[in-house]
């Protein structure tokens, strides 16, 4: 990959980081394969970590955006959903990451997230709309669900259900690729 191809940062939690395969089977590194098959090479960055909530990415984020990132891919928010966590404190810290990433000259794609019905049905809700309202609030593009076509299908999960399997994976990065393409091409336009 050229050195001064874009560097893209994916920060997320297992399903960035690929949970139970190999880290070339993860999203990140299949998009950045099919950029570079596309003769739109990245130098992506797998910041994914296990459990990781959108408080613990806005922790890391400092560090993240300290490798001065062209765009981060934000991927966080599914174990906030998970564990019932108080929605306005999700969105805050989605916020506070795009400002600090925006701060840090950084472009950001955020992906969206759905839950079951565990918390009821007003929090499933909630939680559903929290993530295009930081989009349209920040001005960011949206994917609208990071695991569209995958979640709730046994045959792209692993067997807890949960983390996409190697299949599974490369639905994720057909989701994400598209908005991420467009991202990056809008600042291939801004530096001419």
């Amino acid at each position: 990959v050229p050195a001064g191809a874009p560097l893209v940062v994916f920060l997320g939690d297992s399903l960035t980081a690929g949970n139970g395969l190999a880290v070339d089977q993860a999203f990140p590194a299949l998009v950045a394969a099919e950029l570079a098959r596309k003769g739109r090479p990245i130098r992506a960055v797998n910041a994914g970590v296990s459990g990781d909530t959108t408080a613990g990415g806005l922790r890391r984020a400092e560090w993240v955006l300290s490798q001065r990132p062209d765009v981060v891919v934000l991927a966080l928010g599914a174990n906030d959903g998970l564990r019932g966590q108080p929605l306005d404190e999700t969105e805050r810290n989605l916020r506070a990451i795009v400002v600090m990433a925006r701060a840090a000259g950084a472009r950001v794609l955020l992906c969206g997230m759905l839950v079951p019905t565990s918390y009821g049905p007003e929090y499933q809700e909630g939680f559903g709309r929290l993530f295009p309202r930081v989009a349209k609030a920040e001005n960011v593009p949206l994917v609208p669900f990071l695991l569209r076509d995958v979640a709730g299908r046994s045959e792209l999960n692993l067997p807890d259900g949960i983390h996409p399997n190697a299949e599974g994976q490369r639905i994720v990065a057909s989701n994400v690729l598209p908005e991420l393409e467009r991202l990056l091409g809008a600042g291939e336009a801004k530096s001419r």
